[in-house]
C-alpha cells in the first residue's frame, strides 16, 4: 500500500469519528511554505528561488493525529521534522522572505490536512507509522473551479542530497 493510500485510509476512519470533508487521496501532501495569493507576475521568481534550493532526500514518519480547533482540521503528521526538511523549510522562508513572501507566524508543523470542517477531534493521537519517502518537492497552484479547487503542479525539482537515514529505500 502507498503512502496517499495509508492516509486516505486514516482520513476515512477519522471522517467516521469525526466528521468533516476528508481532503481527496490525490491532494494528500505536505506543505512547506504557504504562499497565498501572488500576482502572475510573482511566479518566475518564487521558481527561482525554489530551484536554486539545495535539500537531501529525507523520510518522514507520520506518527501523529490531531485537531486544530481554530479552523477544524484534523491533520496527521509527525512531532518534529527530520533535519533535511526543517532545513528545506528555513530556505524556502529565508529565501522568499528576501523577496516579500511572509511566512505565516507559528512554529513549522509537517502535516497533511485530512478532514476540513470536522466536528471533533480524533479519539486518539497516535497512529501506526506511515514512512513518507520525499524524493522532490513542487509549486503548486490551487485553481478554483466551480465551487471547489484542483491542484495544478507548476514545477518540481528533485532533491540532490542521498537520504539522511540508512532506512531509506
Amino acid at each position: 500500500m502507498d503512502v496517499r493510500d495509508s492516509l486516505a485510509g486514516v482520513a476515512q476512519e477519522c471522517k467516521l469519528e469525526c466528521g468533516g470533508r476528508r481532503t481527496p487521496a490525490e491532494k494528500l501532501h505536505i506543505t512547506l511554505f504557504f504562499v497565498g495569493d501572488v500576482e502572475r507576475a510573482t511566479v518566475p521568481r518564487l521558481q527561482s528561488i525554489a530551484g536554486a534550493m539545495s535539500a537531501a532526500s529525507f523520510r518522514l514518519d507520520v506518527t501523529e493525529l490531531g485537531l486544530w480547533r481554530h479552523n477544524r482540521i484534523v491533520w496527521a503528521g509527525s512531532k518534529s521534522a527530520p533535519p533535511a526538511l526543517a532545513t528545506l523549510v528555513s530556505d524556502l522562508t529565508r529565501g522568499l522572505a528576501a523577496v516579500g513572501v511572509r511566512s505565516e507566524d507559528r512554529p513549522y508543523v509537517p502535516h497533511v490536512t485530512l478532514l476540513r470542517n470536522a466536528r471533533a477531534a480524533p479519539g486518539h493521537t497516535r497512529i501506526a507509522p506511515i514512512a513518507w519517502h520525499a524524493h522532490e518537492f513542487v509549486l503548486v497552484e490551487s485553481v478554483a473551479a466551480g465551487g471547489a479547487s484542483r491542484y495544478e503542479v507548476i514545477a518540481r525539482w528533485p532533491f540532490s542530497g542521498q537520504a539522511e537515514d540508512a532506512d531509506f529505500v
